[in-house]
């Protein structure tokens, strides 16, 4: 499915950078308005934390969302792309 300029929004992209520097790699990836996993597991924690608050700051300045999915793994979309999560929590369940 392509919008009306010619971007695809089923597109998803799954990353586990290794390095701050290619947490550009998300930011660029949603600002051609694909969806991007993104997993942190690989990282020091300190340059996790880094890196998730350097996309997370790129991806709301341009009005997209983003969801924990993980411990180590988030879920960032475009502005045009609804994020819908069930908010279930585990007293809910009992």
């Amino acid at each position: 499915m392509q919008s009306p300029n010619g971007s695809r929004f089923n597109e998803v992209v799954v990353l586990s950078p290794s390095r701050f520097d290619q947490g550009t790699d998300a930011v660029l990836a949603v600002q051609q308005q694909r969806m991007v996993v993104l997993h942190l597991g690989a990282m020091d924690p300190q340059e996790a934390q880094r890196t998730i608050d350097f996309v997370s700051g790129g991806v709301y300045a341009m009005d997209g969302q983003s969801e924990r999915l993980g411990e180590a793994v988030f879920l960032f979309a475009p502005a045009l792309v609804s994020i819908q999560r069930d908010r279930e929590t585990a007293a809910d369940v009992a």
